[in-house]
């Protein structure tokens, strides 16, 4: 079901919303039908569109109008935006905790270290410059040397 209006926030009626951005009101009906544009409702189910929704809608009508844009395409565009969003969100998240880690020190990595369930200093993780890297397997080697 469609969300309910909130008190204390501005919400206009679908005429308004028409008039101001000269539109048809089957227009911002069908944006709703294809999912684009989520007004929410009265008790008398009377649409009711937010300062949210018309941010939404200036953004979907300037991909119609200005660049061309099908709904089809408007819908893989508002998508892709709304995951670039919360990924940009996980992102900061992530770097917040890494500012945390830091912040508690370098200390406190030797003692954390110490509980880890693979236990190995880093340098046991790096492979030395000077051990002979082979391509062939072993097998391939010994074979060659016994066909000589």
């Amino acid at each position: 079901m469609a969300k309910r209006a909130e008190r204390g926030k501005a919400y206009y009626m679908i005429s308004a919303v028409s008039q101001k951005y000269n539109i048809h009101p089957q227009t911002l009906r069908l944006y709703e039908r294809e999912g684009l544009l989520k007004p929410s409702r009265t008790e008398g189910n009377t649409r009711l569109y937010s300062e949210d929704d018309l941010e939404q809608l200036e953004t979907i009508l300037a991909l119609t109008r200005d660049l061309g844009v099908n709904l089809a395409g408007v819908e893989i565009i508002l998508n892709m935006r709304r995951k670039i969003e919360q990924m940009q969100g996980e992102v900061n998240q992530f770097m917040e905790y890494v500012k945390r880690e830091l912040a508690r020190g370098i200390d406190d990595w030797e003692a954390r270290l110490s509980t880890a369930l693979v236990k190995s200093s880093p340098t046991d993780l790096v492979r030395h410059a000077t051990q002979p890297r082979t391509d062939e397997p072993e097998s391939a080697k010994s074979k060659a040397q016994t066909s000589k």
